[in-house]
């Protein structure tokens, strides 16, 4: 049976939360991130908050009843810019909506395959904004993924921990007015 990719907005997403909490446990526990239970306490209780940005969306990929991929994000209003930002972003980029994407994550196991990028395609796809953005761990392997991809750097940033990030852009294509 192939993987069967699911998208959920704000008020269909709680459902998916607990195995996204355990898929987050099981990827972030990973080098670089080396993340333990505090973290995904942490990233747990931030979830609902999460869904309630505007234009929140989550695609998760699942393998017979089993998560094995799944990315989200929201819009980033016109205005507003990563916090802790080392750099003010490019152009106009700060006057317009990006969209935000705030966790990829693919288990260690079903890399490979194909189920990241079309996680990404499909969060992406039809998006109304003209950016999307990320923070990208530059020790972490999908830094390469991204780049490849086309995304570009256009900053840097760090977690509350310290953790260098790299803040990445790339343009979407335009969705037509009253497209569905």
């Amino acid at each position: 049976m192939p993987v069967r990719y699911s998208m959920y907005d704000a008020g269909s997403a709680t459902a998916v939360f607990p195995a996204l909490v355990r898929l987050y446990a099981v990827v972030y526990a990973e080098p670089p991130y080396a993340e333990g239970p505090d973290q995904v306490a942490a990233f747990a209780a931030a979830l609902p908050g999460e869904a309630r940005r505007p234009g929140f969306t989550l695609v998760v990929a699942d393998d017979v009843g089993e998560l094995v991929g799944a990315a989200y994000g929201s819009t980033m209003a016109a205005g507003r810019w990563w916090t802790r930002a080392d750099v003010e972003p490019p152009g106009d980029l700060r006057g317009v909506d990006k969209f935000a994407v705030m966790e990829w994550a693919v288990r260690l196991d079903r890399r490979r395959e194909g189920i990241g990028a079309q996680l990404l395609r499909r969060l992406l796809d039809g998006r109304p904004e003209q950016w999307a953005t990320l923070a990208s761990n530059p020790a972490a392997p999908a830094r390469a993924i991204y780049q490849r991809a086309g995304w570009q750097q256009v900053g840097g940033s760090a977690m509350p921990d310290g953790t260098p990030m790299h803040l990445l852009v790339l343009p979407l294509p335009a969705t037509p007015v009253g497209a569905p």
